[in-house]
């Protein structure tokens, strides 16, 4: 059973950062359930997705001139660069890593998305910014 689930609770209220948070629960579920055989494939998977994840966030914030990008940018790097470890080291074979990263990312993921991305995802819409055409919405006048 997946030590994450998605729920209400985790919506931010920005479509896109939603559904991206969506799949990368789902993602992690799928790494929490597989063998050994499947474990460094999926997280590969994760990592790449955790990619675009925070690539996706750090342009939304660099649009928007987002008061704490440079903090939850600094953030992303020291992530990614942990689960890039986790990855040489399961392609290295050894898998330990790996698993205990999975066990981690579950409470990480509920605080970062409560703190961080919920103050990212307030400032998007007070400035009415849309991701999913990356612009904000024109003004009358």
């Amino acid at each position: 059973m997946p030590t994450l689930n998605w729920s209400d609770e985790l919506n931010l209220g920005v479509a896109a950062m939603d559904a991206v948070h969506r799949e990368f629960v789902a993602l992690l579920a799928e790494v929490e359930d597989a063998g050994d055989a499947q474990l460094v494939p999926l997280w590969r998977r994760l990592v790449e997705h955790t990619q675009g994840h925070f690539d996706a966030e750090d342009r939304y914030m660099a649009a928007t001139r987002f008061f704490a990008s440079h903090c939850h940018a600094t953030h992303h790097e020291m992530v990614l660069r942990v689960l890039r470890d986790g990855l040489e080291q399961g392609e290295r074979g050894d898998l330990a890593p790996i698993r205990q990263l999975t066990r981690e990312l579950a409470p990480w993921f509920t605080q970062h998305a409560d703190t961080m991305d919920t103050a990212l995802a307030g400032h998007l819409l007070q400035v009415g910014f849309d991701p999913a055409c990356g612009a904000e919405p024109a003004t009358g006048g």
